[in-house]
């Protein structure tokens, strides 16, 4: 016997599939046969494959942007919800109320903003004014690399801190200098554990 969910999502399925179907037989050129379409998909024309068109590459040049945004503003939202506000209110000190979950939270942001932030730099490489731009900070993100766990144990110093503003600041002015301006986006805690 089927669950009530199971049952529920049958015709769901059956109708996306029904839209798929159309409109795929849509697109067709409706005088050739299954085959014709079949080959011509597969082997593109030259002219096709041979120059990609300006739209194209304009478009790939600003979903790398989009995603760069998005990367650096999570690092951003992360280092300074979870490390940097914390160590200024005196958090991460010895006898400070609530100070072992807020290294733990510190140690999971640093860690993520360190993804976050090569993801970034990876993302800036698509577009050719922001790769310009981020490409002498990859030295400064690759020295975060360890510092979440530092931060997790609880031996991160003033310096520390210092270091994550930098090429936080660092990455929002080389995206502000190439027309893609980072704001902080805070991650939830639950996207700081993935």
């Amino acid at each position: 016997m089927p669950r009530p969910h199971a049952v529920r999502r049958i015709p769901v399925a059956l109708l996306l599939s029904c839209a798929v179907l159309v409109s795929a037989t849509g697109c067709g050129d409706g005088g050739s046969d299954s085959t014709t379409n079949a080959d011509s998909s597969a082997s593109p024309s030259p002219s096709a494959s041979a120059s990609p068109s300006a739209s194209a590459s304009a478009g790939k040049q600003k979903l790398a942007k989009t995603r760069f945004v998005a990367n650096a503003g999570l690092a951003a939202g992360a280092t300074y919800q979870w490390i940097v506000k914390p160590y200024r209110a005196g958090s991460f000190k010895k006898g400070a109320d609530g100070r072992t979950f807020a290294l733990i939270k510190a140690g999971l942001a640093g860690g993520f903003a360190y993804n976050r932030l090569k993801a970034a730099a990876e993302n800036a490489k698509g577009d050719p004014l922001l790769s310009k731009a981020v490409a002498p900070l990859t030295a400064g993100i690759e020295s975060l690399k360890g510092l979440g766990t530092k931060l997790r144990n609880g031996e991160v110093g003033s310096g520390d801190i210092g270091t994550f503003e930098s090429v936080i600041n660092s990455i929002k002015d080389a995206g502000a200098s190439a027309g893609a301006e980072v704001k902080d986006k805070v991650p939830s805690t639950s996207q700081l554990g993935q």
